[in-house]
């Protein structure tokens, strides 16, 4: 597969001598946590920056996963970086890949996946342990940027697979919010309509206990472009509430 570089960092990795795998790979970074490991791979994180745009760089060596594209495995990077360009191509708001190449060396399979770093965005979950300090519009704000990304996103028919607090980036614009997703790794089409939404939905509720049942109507009628007191907002209540609590209780 040939190495993907975004023409919009092209000229600032070049110019730090970081424009192909080789370096990338041989960079010199301490890691921001402990490197995962699977199956006798490994697979870490650090952060790179150079003159003020901060990137995150992963890399990882047989950190396979099996897919129906590779059934025999391959790097998860490849997965991610698949769905990065297909949020792309579909214009669902989501990190944006600066670099991708795989290699294999000696045996081993090696990956890295280069990312923008959303500098300047809260994570939702961040944003939820202060919760009672925003004040009601930028609350009512971040549920409508929420629900409407959540809207755009299975109204493409994706499924994003960890749709979770800590995936969902914000960013105050004016009085609005906006929002974008991470962690694209187990996207999938969306195949079974209602029974795939709810399940891609309920998640998010349950990592959320700060949100009254006022506020998740506010999220629901902005996901399903409704009125708050319809009765479709009423019946998706119902259903995730339940599943919610079927979860809850396992």
């Amino acid at each position: 597969m040939t190495d993907f570089l975004a023409a919009e960092d092209r000229a600032l990795l070049e110019r730090h001598g970081l424009g192909t795998f080789d370096a990338l790979w041989a960079k010199q970074l301490e890691a921001v946590d402990e490197p995962n490991t699977d199956g006798g791979g490994w697979s870490s994180v650090f952060r790179l920056e150079l003159d003020g745009q901060a990137y995150y760089l992963k890399r990882q060596s047989n950190y396979l996963t099996r897919t129906l594209h590779a059934p025999f495995g391959e790097p998860s990077f490849a997965r991610e970086f698949r769905n990065i360009s297909r949020y792309n191509k579909l214009g669902i708001p989501a990190l944006q890949a600066a670099f991708f190449g795989e290699r294999k060396v000696k045996g081993d399979v090696h990956a890295i996946l280069l990312t923008r770093a959303l500098d300047g965005w809260d994570d939702l979950d961040s944003l939820l342990q202060r919760w009672s300090e925003l004040t009601a519009a930028q609350q009512s704000a971040i549920l409508q940027a929420c629900g409407q990304l959540a809207r755009q996103l299975h109204g493409v028919r994706q499924v994003h697979g960890c749709f979770y607090p800590k995936h969902i980036f914000l960013q105050a614009d004016g009085e609005r919010y906006r929002a974008q997703l991470i962690d694209l790794e187990k996207t999938r089409p969306l195949l079974f309509g209602q029974r795939d939404r709810v399940k891609d939905l309920e998640p998010l509720l349950r990592r959320a206990p700060e949100w009254s049942e006022a506020q998740l109507r506010e999220l629901l009628a902005a996901y399903l472009d409704q009125p708050i007191d319809s009765s479709l907002v009423d019946s998706w209540v119902s259903r995730l509430t339940a599943r919610r609590s079927r979860k809850e209780t396992r």
